[in-house]
């Protein structure tokens, strides 16, 4: 993208830019790790809750309210990813999600895990667990080499065992910033003697990437709405592929997974997504998720804004890899909105240092411990002079 394109779309998305609170005061690249909210979503979260306390809390016109805003939230994420409303279960996060799908498949002694080297700590906390409860084998297949060359398909495929239950990896490794090739993955895992499910750590995808899950025919897929969505922290949901319901049996159990007779005892579970979920949630925090949503789509097409944080990623890529001492983990421009480096300066702590000095100046990143690195993160309406001005500070550092 030139830079007269950029000044032109930094002149629309300024304006667009005011419905958001937390970006008045800071220049932020932190969108993986949590999304600032609309304004819009603040304001309806306080009147949806208003609205409860003012009708009940607990009765018949606030319960018929709550069953709308199930219905309503679940119709707008389906919409967003690609997916039938009754194969998607409201969670609280992405770490309840792949919770759920975890420990609801049935383990059997010898049974073995696959992994990637590139997840999350509390997804491998999971799988250690289960590991030590069942007898369950776990190993972790070497994605991380092939961010600049390799077939992670092949890796994969060299990883797997005759008793591969269950692959578990990040459609975009939270790491690295790489897009996985999820329906080439799927196809291999699901072309085995004995089928291998396959779960996916959706936190950085949802929001970002343009989906279809029913076409990937991926079985699980956890996710959040706290981050790319920059909904309320709280919302999120697990995709459960309907032919593979059946075989996972429910994780939490409380009245919203049962069906029950007459008398109020349980008889089964629900015949959709709504058998894994729990009791009680916070429900104005849907109102506030679907208002994000809203905001986004007002702004483009999943695929729109996809391409604009792929140009804007490209663009703060170019400038970082122009820095001496600093080092892009990508050789090649982004796939995603994840764009991690290291420091070269030879100094112990160089990433917290940075990171350190940049919030002192308004620049909100992160590190990363594996590998260690900085990690910054562009959405479709960062500014191209937010990006300037943070390469400028960097250069600063260095130059310190």
């Amino acid at each position: 993208m030139t830079k007269t394109d950029f000044s032109q779309l930094d002149s629309q998305i300024s304006s667009y830019r005011q419905q958001f609170p937390a970006l008045k005061n800071k220049t932020y690249f932190n969108y993986g790790g949590q999304g600032p909210m609309p304004q819009a979503s603040l304001n309806i979260i306080v009147e949806a809750q208003n609205q409860i306390q003012q009708q009940g809390p607990f009765g018949m016109i606030v319960n018929e309210w709550i069953k709308k805003e199930i219905a309503a939230t679940k119709e707008v994420i389906a919409s967003e990813i690609g997916i039938q409303t009754n194969t998607l279960t409201l969670t609280e996060n992405v770490t309840a999600g792949c919770n759920i799908a975890m420990w609801g498949i049935e383990w059997h002694t010898g049974d073995h895990i696959l992994l990637s080297d590139c997840e999350h700590p509390g997804i491998i906390a999971m799988a250690q667990e289960i590991c030590h409860r069942f007898n369950v084998e776990m190993t972790t297949c070497p994605l991380m080499e092939t961010l600049n060359g390799g077939d992670p398909v092949a890796v994969i495929s060299q990883n797997l065992r005759p008793r591969t239950r269950l692959l578990v990896l990040s459609h975009i490794l939270w790491n690295t910033g790489q897009v996985l090739p999820l329906d080439e993955i799927v196809q291999l895992c699901h072309s085995q003697q004995e089928q291998v499910k396959v779960l996916v750590d959706a936190a950085q995808s949802v929001g970002m990437l343009p989906l279809n899950l029913t076409t990937s025919e991926v079985d699980f897929y956890a996710f959040t709405g706290h981050k790319w969505l920059c909904g309320p922290g709280g919302v999120g949901g697990l995709y459960v592929r309907t032919e593979s319901r059946d075989n996972l049996r429910p994780t939490f159990v409380g009245w919203r997974s049962i069906t029950t007779d007459s008398h109020a005892q349980p008889t089964g579970w629900q015949s959709d997504g709504e058998r894994y979920e729990v009791a009680t949630s916070h429900y104005p925090l849907y109102t506030g998720l679907r208002e994000a949503i809203a905001i986004h789509q007002q702004w483009g097409k999943p695929e729109e804004r996809y391409q604009q944080i792929c140009s804007k990623s490209e663009y703060l890529w170019s400038k970082l890899a122009n820095l001496s001492n600093i080092e892009c983990l990508c050789s090649s421009p982004p796939e995603s909105g994840l764009i991690s480096f290291q420091v070269k300066t030879g100094k112990s702590g160089a990433s917290n240092q940075l990171v350190t000095y940049l919030e002192s100046k308004g620049f909100l990143l992160r590190t990363i411990l594996d590998p260690d690195c900085v990690r910054a993160c562009v959405h479709y309406f960062t500014l191209k002079s937010e990006i300037d001005e943070l390469v400028v500070e960097i250069q600063n550092f260095l130059n310190s």
